[in-house]
């Protein structure tokens, strides 16, 4: 199942200094929560800056939703270290708040009563709760409480140049795409390894169903929790972030042309049942439009071709501007065991299967293969530690066994590992290769069944209370390593002087505005 990369590793093997510069960055949210364990109903702590345009420090749907940003960074400790001064921070201006460290969301008593995040009178923060209040009315606020962690990976301009003998960035835009098109069709295809491994939502608060039933089997405790005995990610489920519209828009990612021009249709494609829910009622706007996409980001993908863009652009048009820039990985959830949601461990893993998803043959995917795809993921998600489990590849009905999958993967890993371990004069990645190796023949190792023993002794509600008071405890206490208070209290400044030139400097009415972007 899993291709021969041989001849790929060895060529690496070669040229060890084609992977000497990767680059990253981290996206952490997380809930605040009250320390009975109820979702905050507070604001944005003003204290903390402004959420429109501070750097590091911002909300995602929800004003309970933080959302952490680190600067892209070559040096892994550099950027956990910088995410974990961010947490530490925070930590000291919520009070008696605390971070919820895991992804599905604490006891919700009703999701209507969720406060979309503000973002004050600009023409643009306006729009960017608009399009929040859109995302509620789809698909329902709970939804979109739940956490994640983003990964942002970008190879040098070095590998493209050994590997493809491009010249430079723009005029190699082209083979970078199609190179960095590789990379995500082969994650379509095994990354379902990342919630095998790291997956650690395999139990929900029953309040997150609202009274609905599921079709899940769940298995239900005294305390109100559902689980299901072998989940790794409900996160990732029908139950999490997927969007069942979105299913047929026919996205491939085979090249840059048809990838975006597949964006663009399904933001102009008219739904017909978000028409039904219409734009406006009573003078209160529903949503931006009513097309299948409200905007390029509301496309849920477990992996993104990514590139930052310029001031108006779209992410489609900054795409074809300069080609693919980075990739934004999506499927990690909170890790509960660590203070900010994601570890060494973890990072290590992914430059690793990365660079193998870069260097193994991964023949163009149709949109059929591609939904074929999800049934590997929904799994490993749903029962990906059940002894026997088999997998699929592509359409094909042929089934192999996870565990050997996984083993043999973690074959070429090691030869990646190994590379880079030898840049660096260290066994850091080979490590990170022995200690997550043994989760296939030992499920009981993974993320998700530690985890559930914990929640099914103490529920989800005293499982995550208990982990959220320790973590705040544990950062209150610690000195800032990278940023100072001077470079917390600067940005702070900075970032509400900007909103508030932002808001100054607008003087068309929200409606008109809205009218030319979207």
């Amino acid at each position: 199942m899993i291709p021969n990369v041989s001849q790929a590793l060895a060529w690496l093997e070669q040229h060890p200094q084609a992977v000497k510069g990767i680059r990253r960055g981290l996206e952490r949210e997380t809930l605040r929560v009250t320390p009975d364990g109820q979702l905050a109903t507070t604001g944005h702590p003003e204290c903390l800056g402004s959420a429109l345009t501070h750097k590091w420090i911002t909300t995602d749907f929800a004003e309970a939703l933080l959302e952490f940003i680190t600067p892209v960074n070559g040096d892994i400790d550099h950027m956990l270290t910088f995410m974990r001064d961010i947490h530490r921070h925070v930590a000291r201006n919520l009070g008696e708040e605390r971070m919820w460290p895991l992804s599905m969301p604490c006891y919700i008593d009703d999701g209507q009563n969720i406060e979309l995040a503000q973002y004050g009178s600009s023409n643009n923060g306006r729009f960017k709760t608009l399009y929040r209040e859109g995302l509620k009315n789809r698909y329902g606020a709970l939804m979109q409480t739940i956490s994640g962690v983003h990964y942002n990976f970008s190879l040098p301009l070095e590998f493209w140049q050994a590997r493809l003998g491009v010249e430079d960035a723009l005029s190699g835009k082209e083979a970078i795409s199609a190179g960095y098109f590789r990379l995500i069709r082969n994650y379509y295809r095994f990354g379902w390894v990342i919630p095998y491994l790291f997956g650690a939502s395999p139990a929900i608060c029953s309040s997150f169903l609202q009274g609905k039933e599921s079709s899940l089997p769940f298995e239900k405790t005294e305390c109100g929790m559902n689980y299901l005995p072998y989940a790794t990610s409900l996160r990732l489920s029908d139950l999490g972030y997927t969007n069942k519209s979105q299913s047929n828009l026919g996205i491939t990612f085979n090249d840059l042309e048809t990838y975006v021009a597949g964006l663009k249709r399904a933001i102009k494609t008219p739904s017909e049942e978000y028409a039904k829910m219409g734009v406006e009622k009573d003078g209160k706007r529903l949503q931006i439009n009513t097309n299948v996409l409200q905007i390029e980001n509301e496309l849920y993908a477990p992996i993104r071709p990514k590139r930052v863009t310029a001031e108006g652009e779209s992410p489609s048009d900054a795409l074809m501007r300069g080609g693919i820039e980075y990739i934004e990985v999506r499927s990690l959830d909170i890790n509960p065991f660590s203070p900010v949601g994601v570890d060494e461990q973890q990072v290590r893993f992914l430059d690793l299967f990365m660079i193998w998803c870069v260097l193994a043959d991964a023949p163009e995917m149709s949109s059929d293969e591609l939904l074929c795809t999800r049934k590997n993921w929904n799994r490993v998600i749903l029962e990906g530690r059940k002894p026997g489990l088999t997998l699929g590849m592509g359409c094909e009905t042929a089934q192999y066994p996870l565990a050997k999958v996984g083993k043999d993967l973690f074959t070429d890993l090691r030869r990646v590992a190994e590379t880079l371990d030898g840049i660096a004069g260290n066994t850091d990645y080979q490590d990170v290769c022995d200690q997550l190796v043994a989760s296939f023949d030992n499920p009981e190792l993974t993320y998700s069944a530690r985890i559930l023993r914990s929640m099914i002794d103490n529920g989800i509600g005293g499982t995550g209370l208990a982990l959220a008071e320790k973590y705040r405890q544990m950062l209150i206490q610690e000195p800032l390593e990278i940023l100072t208070e001077d470079d917390l209290q600067k940005e702070h400044d900075a970032s509400w002087q900007s909103q508030r030139e932002i808001e100054a400097k607008d003087t068309e009415p929200f409606d008109a505005w809205l009218a030319s972007h979207s």
